[in-house]
């Protein structure tokens, strides 16, 4: 077997899965507990939403990391639930630039913003409160400003957002003053947070602590077996696991009755549960959905239009070897697209941009190797040995053009993320994915399309120069 039809199999497996996942009723992949979902994911601009504008108040100091770790923190808690369309971007020295495809309620897009995020591990003692309880900590409080805080021990009282039970308030004391448990770690002293299964298949939540952390969390836990710790984000309490055991080596497992979605949702608030920087919501915009679906329908003509120009174009006046350059571009659409789909890549106007320029480079890059194979053609060269040169011989100019498009692109990309223009790096990402693409069917796909058209298809090919457009 020849090596074109080697590649000739590669492509074909290739090409069935990039059309599977291109199906628009694609069912996805789901292989015991690994479940993947192939959509498009259409950005602000094409699916309308909200675009929110926030800035740091003027009398706070900011850095310039505190506002990138802020915008980070926001994205994350935002995507980590599988709501990948959520973009947060720096804009500037104070301003972060949030975008909520698919958005209609501005409240709860305001609600998800203002969330403070201030975790904590809370010594409860004996006493464990149910989840969506309100309590007072001492974190942040010095003891000169404000009494010693009771012990958690003598009054199990808290505020809570459920209906009071006849336990939470001693009759003694109709109107307890609320207490504050002490908070032995905060969100600061992690280091890493996951979700696994223990041996019993159940869904368990890891956390490891910083080596400062790790110390007070191995004193703590020694002195305290068989107590709840407390885990509280923005005072309201999340989860009470009681301590079975020391902890010594700065790692845990906060278990209980989780399903998948529930452990990674824990997972989430423990990992991005603090911002670094107060923020305040200056402007909030709404991209109706209408004209995004105008714009979407317009773009997708255009490209269409686009697309069958060069292909007419390509077989013209290439003949042949253009409708193979046909037959490549169109795998290379399929491919391209599966990969949006498979990353996934958020698509904008300007990424549809991006893509449609990336069909240029691999236009660009079969016209040199056809350019090439005619003038070996004319040099008298046979048809095996001008198809050899041919891309021997081109293949300089179309590595120094892809290398410098993907330069490009990597600059575009951090042009985007330094600057908050996320429209310029979904414009930069499709163009080098794309380029990358084009690359490969340019020098694999579309010589195995040609070499099997001209060698087994029509043998007595080079019997006929007009079909090379000579």
């Amino acid at each position: 077997m020849e090596q074109r039809h080697v590649n000739l199999i590669l492509i074909a497996i290739l090409l069935i899965a990039a059309i599977w996942i291109d199906l628009p009723q694609n069912p996805g992949i789901k292989i015991g507990n690994f479940e993947k979902r192939f959509e498009t994911v259409l950005g602000l601009d094409l699916r309308g939403g909200m675009q929110v504008i926030l800035s740091v108040p003027p009398e706070v100091s900011v850095t310039q990391q505190n506002l990138q770790d802020a915008a980070i923190i926001l994205e994350n808690r935002s995507n980590a639930l599988g709501v990948s369309e959520v973009v947060f971007q720096t804009a500037g020295e104070r301003i972060i630039v949030g975008e909520f495809p698919g958005a209609t309620n501005a409240e709860d897009v305001i609600n998800k913003i203002r969330q403070v995020g201030q975790l904590e591990f809370v010594d409860f003692g004996d006493t464990p409160f149910p989840e969506g309880t309100v309590i007072e900590t001492d974190f942040g409080i010095t003891e000169s400003s404000t009494p010693e805080s009771p012990n958690p021990e003598s009054t199990p009282t808290a505020t809570s957002t459920e209906t009071s039970t006849p336990e939470a308030t001693p009759e003694a004391s109709p109107t307890p003053a609320p207490i504050r448990y002490h908070t032995v770690l905060t969100g600061r002293d992690l280091k890493s947070v996951g979700v696994s299964r223990d041996t019993l298949g159940r869904y368990v939540v890891d956390i490891e602590f910083t080596d400062e952390g790790a110390r007070i969390f191995k004193e703590w836990t020694t002195q305290n077996v068989g107590k709840y710790l407390g885990i509280v984000l923005d005072k309201r309490v999340i989860s009470s696991p009681v301590i079975r055991e020391p902890i010594t080596e700065g790692r845990a497992q906060i278990e209980g009755n989780f399903t998948s979605e529930s452990a990674n949702a824990l997972a989430v608030q423990l990992r991005y549960g603090a911002l670094p920087i107060p923020l305040n919501i200056e402007q909030i915009r709404v991209v109706g959905p209408t004209l995004g679906q105008d714009s979407l329908q317009k773009s997708l003509l255009a490209g269409v239009i686009g697309f069958i120009i060069v292909m007419l174009f390509m077989g013209i006046y290439y003949r042949l070897p253009g409708v193979v350059a046909n037959m490549a571009l169109l795998t290379y659409a399929a491919i391209t697209f599966a990969i949006f789909k498979t990353i996934p890549v958020t698509l904008t106007l300007p990424g549809i941009a991006g893509f449609l320029l990336s069909t240029g480079s691999a236009l660009d890059a079969n016209i040199l190797i056809f350019e090439r194979l005619k003038e070996e053609l004319r040099n008298g060269r046979n048809l095996r040995q001008a198809l050899d040169l041919g891309w021997k011989r081109a293949w300089s100019s179309i590595r120094d053009s892809n290398i410098s498009a993907l330069i490009t692109s990597a600059i575009l990309f951090w042009f985007g993320s330094t600057f908050g223009a996320s429209f310029v790096k979904g414009f930069a990402l499709t163009l080098a994915l794309g380029v990358m693409v084009s690359l490969f069917t340019a020098l694999v796909v579309t010589r195995a399309f040609l070499e099997t058209a001209v060698f087994d298809l029509f043998k007595d090919a080079d019997k006929k120069p007009g079909w090379f457009g000579l």
